[in-house]
């Protein structure tokens, strides 16, 4: 199962979040999932699309996980650690065109990201239909990133990690000249190479748009886990690594950390060891969480949110007494309606749900 190596911002964020009662719970809606690893489904489809990292897209429908795969590419991809089918991103105009997107380590660990189209059957997936948009050598087999989205600009971001190891050995995060330790974005309809959007990330794991803020939940290495945020269609931003970590100098007691988006939120491995990125909240069934981004550790199976606004987030709150920890959390999701759902390394798939 994946374990996410790693290792609040200054100010109010350095504060421990302060305990709350949740106005939702989480309620299990399928188990026995084989590695999930995302969750997610094309906008105002009433079914769940549901990434293994063992190489399935499973669908939900129905209150069921149906028994043929949407996709499947076990025979094409490297699995098991950091490694497998990491990410899936549904093309705006799905309705439409039937295109999607996955991102995958290959046979030999190296990162791929191909699009495919869906057969006349709207359950399956035409597997002849691939397209290979991008190919990244690996250098080790940790730090793939995975994830992958659409912007409000209509391109397809894509995160990469710093190619592995620790610290960064090869300097990738900060060197121009390398597309590992980037965000990539890409023009799906038109073609094209990628573009770097944004640089200096160590191995962002999971990430979000909520309108023109750009949530990068970034996995530390020695001492912090870290929350971006920076403006999606406003390419140029360094998120600091290697140079920096979290909020801190990474391995100089003083570095010069001008030209350097620093985190809105960062937590030390006195609080978990691994940061799981989430959403913002825009759904309609729960309004007393709405504009709330939810995050959770890895490691520590607890769940948080706060609220960004002005540049600065505030509000950082825990759910640990409330709700408790609910395991090794792989992944957040939203369905086609922007309801919000959590997943876990033991299998299971839990919607947020009003707690009355």
């Amino acid at each position: 199962m994946l374990r996410f190596l790693a290792h609040f911002t200054l100010a109010a964020a350095l504060a421990t979040p302060v305990a709350a009662q949740a106005p939702f719970r989480l309620e299990t809606v399928a188990s026995g999932l084989d590695s999930p690893v995302f969750v997610t489904a094309p906008a105002g489809d009433p079914r769940l699309f549901i990434v293994e990292q063992t190489g399935r897209i499973r669908v939900f429908a129905d209150g069921a996980l149906a028994d043929a795969p949407f996709l499947d590419v076990t025979a094409q991809i490297s699995s098991g650690g950091e490694q497998g089918l990491l990410g899936l991103a549904f093309h705006p105009n799905y309705a439409s065109n039937g295109r999607f997107f996955v991102n995958f380590t290959d046979p030999s660990g190296d990162t791929r990201v191909v699009a495919y189209t869906v057969s006349a059957d709207p359950a399956v997936a035409d597997p002849a239909s691939a397209q290979e948009l991008l190919a990244i050598k690996q250098p080790y087999s940790n730090h793939n990133g995975g994830w992958i989205g659409f912007g409000p600009d209509g391109l397809l971001y894509a995160g990469m990690g710093d190619g592995g190891s620790g610290g960064d050995p090869q300097g990738n995060g900060q060197n121009p000249d390398s597309l590992l330790g980037k965000i990539l974005t890409f023009d799906v309809d038109s073609g094209g190479p990628p573009k770097i959007f944004a640089s200096g990330v160590r191995n962002p794991w999971r990430n979000a748009f909520d309108g023109a803020d750009f949530y990068i939940a970034d996995v530390g290495q020695n001492r912090w886990e870290e929350i971006n945020v920076i403006s999606a269609g406003q390419p140029g931003p360094n998120l600091g690594w290697n140079t920096m970590e979290g909020p801190d100098c990474f391995e100089a007691a003083t570095c010069d950390t001008s030209g350097f988006v620093l985190p809105v939120h960062s937590y030390n491995h006195d609080e978990g060891c691994s940061i799981t990125g989430g959403y913002v909240y825009r759904g309609a069934g729960i309004p007393a969480i709405s504009g709330l981004y939810f995050f959770a550790d890895y490691c520590a199976g607890v769940m948080h949110s706060l609220k960004y606004s002005n540049g600065a987030a505030t509000g950082v709150t825990s759910y640990a007494d409330a709700i408790g920890s609910i395991g090794n959390v792989t992944s957040f999701g939203l369905d086609g309606a922007g309801e919000m759902y959590v997943m876990t390394g033991g299998g299971e798939l839990m919607k947020f749900v009003p707690s009355t």
